[in-house]
């Protein structure tokens, strides 16, 4: 974060965000505020999310303040010079009487409601450059010491989207990109539910929610226009995503969205991140646990198995992503199956694996190998309990078809 000192007195206290290092400058949101409705037009927005950049995650501001630049603010918003204190106190004025946050949170006694003005109080003066922006207390706990469930971007990523709605459907697909960039790395999640934080869905009566829409745009492509296809396009020029999108039907009527999201590839597309310890431990500890999983799965005896039935080539063994992925999310299975049926077990499955594999799943040969044996162990554990006798004796997987199996 470039920051100004005012004077060396203030310089331990005070920082001055200014937008020198824009790209560097990160928005961390928990997720319930992604989700929430914001009752506030495009300046006041932009005015909030540019504020919650300027928070230290690490070291959370003193009485909830940051310190903005006038001139900065101006550049962000790109207003006129001509009509620049008239927007701005505009701005201000209706973020400080109208605009708020309608929040929804799961709690453990259900769900809770939360109507919260997220910047009551904002001064400036005519004689310097400084502008003081105070969060309320209600707000913070979405923005500061966020464990889970929470979403982070470059705040540079909205300086051009010039809509309200291109900021909120932002907002709502970096939420989901987000958990996809997770759990694509860590793991904990089936393939079908990392694929669907790529391709998220929302229903219209949702995406109306989240976009104050519900008493607007009446007629469906009035709607579409205004809330999808022209945000899309700001948002597929001005940010790092490429997006598009399909209408779900039911019936006659469309009942949903979903979004295809691709990530352009940047040289700094991590830039935002790298001053953030989190992050960078994260990294380090990411990299010495695939270092581990890789070694575990080249002395597994079920990567012999797998070349032996040409379901993994020497070529693939060289790719340490997909090794790793064996080991953490497949072998643990073949464990499984290995204690109920003993290895010959294993030995049976993979053979009829083998035998159905269509040419088309050996683009992605983990998935299919997971979705092979999820779908068999459980066969196995009923055939043991309804026919006890039968434990250890079968041992071929026996799935409906290949397409069920994986790939």
């Amino acid at each position: 974060m470039s920051i100004i000192p005012k004077n060396n007195e203030e310089k331990k206290q005070k920082v001055v965000c200014t937008l020198n290092d824009l790209e560097k400058r990160k928005v961390v949101e928990h997720n319930a505020l992604i989700q929430s409705v914001a009752k506030m037009q495009k300046t006041a927005l932009k005015m909030f999310e540019l504020a919650v950049s300027c928070i230290d995650t690490e070291e959370p501001p003193k009485n909830n303040t940051v310190y903005l630049s006038k001139s900065e603010l101006f550049k962000f918003f790109e207003v006129s010079s001509s009509s620049k204190h008239s927007q701005f106190k505009e701005a201000v004025n209706y973020m400080q009487k109208q605009a708020f946050f309608n929040i929804k949170a799961d709690k453990k006694l259900g769900i809770e409601y939360e109507s919260i003005a997220p910047i009551p109080y904002v001064k400036w003066n005519d004689y310097n450059d400084e502008v003081t922006i105070r969060f309320d207390q209600a707000i913070m706990p979405y923005l500061i010491d966020l464990k889970a469930e929470f979403t982070q971007y470059k705040i540079s990523e909205l300086k051009e989207l010039n809509s309200k709605y291109s900021i909120i459907l932002y907002r709502w697909l970096s939420m989901n990109y987000n958990q996809y960039e997770h759990y694509s790395n860590k793991g904990g999640r089936r393939a079908e539910q990392v694929e669907a934080y790529q391709n998220p869905s929302i229903t219209v009566k949702e995406l109306r929610a989240i976009t104050d829409t519900v008493n607007e745009y009446k007629h469906i492509s009035n709607f579409f226009k205004r809330i999808i296809e022209e945000p899309l396009e700001e948002i597929n020029a001005h940010t790092s995503f490429n997006v598009n999108y399909e209408k779900i039907k039911k019936g006659r009527s469309i009942d949903s969205i979903v979004f295809h999201i691709e990530k352009k590839r940047m040289a700094d597309d991590n830039s935002y991140k790298l001053g953030d310890k989190y992050y960078q431990d994260d990294k380090k500890q990411k990299s010495r646990n695939e270092a581990d999983l890789l070694k575990q799965a080249m002395e597994s005896k079920y990567t012999r198995l797998l070349l032996d039935n040409m379901l993994l080539s020497p070529y693939e063994m060289t790719d340490t992503s997909l090794m790793a992925g064996l080991q953490a999310h497949v072998y643990p299975l073949y464990d499984e199956l290995k204690a109920l049926r003993g290895l010959n077990g294993v030995k049976d499955h993979l053979s009829y694996v083998a035998s159905k594999q269509e040419a088309y799943s050996k683009r992605n040969i983990a998935k299919y190998l997971k979705k092979a044996i999820e779908q068999y162990l459980p066969t196995v554990k009923l055939q043991d309990l309804e026919q006890p006798e039968r434990a250890k004796v079968r041992g071929k997987g026996a799935f409906k078809n290949d397409q069920r199996a994986g790939g």
